[in-house]
């Protein structure tokens, strides 16, 4: 599947009479709120991981040097959480290329914190997209990071707001903050830029 999911999308959803839907979001959708929304929630998906496994070529690294971005892998049981985002079907004119290097929209049922739920809306780039990298050791996943930035900064930056959303969320997500680990670790013992004090503009 091409890299570019634009069309995709649109042809996926009908949101004809649909006034607003529920968004999941577990990446840089939890902290860059770049759309309007409605309303906002911490809430949880089941039975998906995060992992640092997409190639970012349009904005945390190049065609070329592609960063790292996470994405979500199935997995029995596992329990992602981030943040909920009641919008209105236009966002996604917006959303759709914000989201379009490999991110297809799915269905998915979201849980509250108070153990209500709802159906909505989550990207997710699959195994069968263009810009899909897989596993990878995380120190080399970290080092990838260290060293790759695009249009939108560093992606290290993405790696370290993330981490410290997660951490305000109480989300626990050990693959995350094991690349964290090593991306601070490594740049104080390595010729890498360091990333640490980052920037709050993105």
């Amino acid at each position: 599947m091409s890299a570019n999911t634009i069309e995709h999308n649109r042809n996926r959803y009908n949101f004809s009479g649909v006034e607003s839907i529920w968004l999941f979001g577990y990446g840089s959708l939890i902290y860059k709120v770049d759309f309007p929304f409605l309303e906002r929630r911490p809430a949880s998906i089941r039975g998906w991981d995060r992992r640092f496994w997409q190639g970012s070529h349009d904005h945390r690294g190049t065609p070329e040097a592609p960063g790292r971005v996470v994405t979500l892998v199935e997995k029995p049981g596992a329990v992602c959480k981030g943040m909920a985002f009641r919008v209105s079907p236009n966002v996604f004119e917006h959303l759709d290329v914000r989201e379009k290097n490999g991110y297809l929209r799915f269905s998915t049922t979201l849980t509250f914190e108070d153990g209500s739920h709802a159906g909505g809306l989550v990207y997710i780039a699959t195994e069968d997209n263009e810009a899909f990298l897989g596993h990878a050791p995380e120190a080399d996943i970290a080092r990838q990071i260290a060293l790759a930035t695009g249009p939108s900064g560093p992606n290290a930056e993405y790696l370290l707001r993330l981490a410290e959303s997660l951490r305000a969320l109480g989300a626990d997500c050990p693959h995350t903050f094991a690349i964290e680990s090593h991306l601070r670790s490594s740049a104080r013992g390595a010729d890498w830029p360091d990333h640490s004090r980052h920037s709050r503009a993105d």
